[in-house]
């Protein structure tokens, strides 16, 4: 990997509650996302620098791309097809149904073209002062990206031997997910939240809930895998 110098910016002031899964769409050359408790869907497009909303019936936790085209997401329980023209939501399946205040927390499309979510019902045991690790993505030299929620940077650690390689820091908290975009997928995208943050905190934070472009990392990502369903 070569160093270059690293910038970063907010390209959009979106103030996100908690924003999360970043996707790059190489066709329309627009980044996806969702805001999870407004219930939003949210597609910017990078050269117009206008943004789009679709507004669902439930907390939105990710969304993806589809091979059929559109995209699919995990809208409280269920799985759905979003139709960005009429703006509608099909639902595909549903699990879960009879648990109460449940709903999907995050997902993603392996290699196989298969769209996995996880739920909230697992618990994670942290340490005094350890950062969460959130959302996460790969790049092309098979190392991993991880944002740190209520740590404020992305970390690139080796797979295989756990070992932290790189660490960037963001001027926000609650950083949330990352993912590859841009030309080349030589960019990375940062999500972050802004619910939980103090009226102190976010006078120190203004750009809390935004956008964020990371250039000059010195690697590239890999394109999205669609969903095949």
């Amino acid at each position: 990997m070569t160093m270059c110098s690293i910038k970063i910016e907010c390209v959009l002031p979106e103030n996100c509650r908690c924003g999360e899964s970043p996707v790059w769409e190489e066709a329309t050359n627009s980044l996806l996302f969702v805001d999870i408790p407004s219930k939003k869907v949210c597609r910017w497009d990078s050269l117009s620098k206008q943004v789009h909303r679709v507004t669902v019936d439930a907390p939105v936790s990710s969304v993806a791309l589809r091979q059929l085209g559109g995209y699919v997401a995990t809208v409280g329980t269920k799985f759905c097809a979003l139709d960005w023209e009429d703006q509608s939501a099909i639902v595909l399946a549903t699990i879960d149904q009879d648990k109460k205040n449940n709903r999907f927390n995050d997902g993603k499309v392996d290699p196989a073209g298969r769209y996995f979510a996880a739920n909230r019902r697992s618990v994670y045991k942290l340490e005094k002062d350890e950062q969460i690790p959130d959302g996460m993505c790969i790049d092309a030299e098979g190392k991993l990206w991880v944002a740190c929620y209520n740590g404020g940077r992305v970390i690139r650690l080796d797979p295989e031997t756990g070992k932290r390689l790189q660490t960037v820091k963001l001027p926000v908290d609650k950083t949330t997910s990352c993912c590859f975009g841009g030309k080349d997928y030589s960019e990375m995208y940062v999500t972050c939240a802004r619910d939980g943050i103090g009226p102190e905190d976010l006078l120190r934070q203004p750009e809390a809930g935004g956008i964020f472009k990371i250039t000059g990392l010195g690697v590239k990502g890999i394109p999205p895998y669609p969903f095949v369903g």
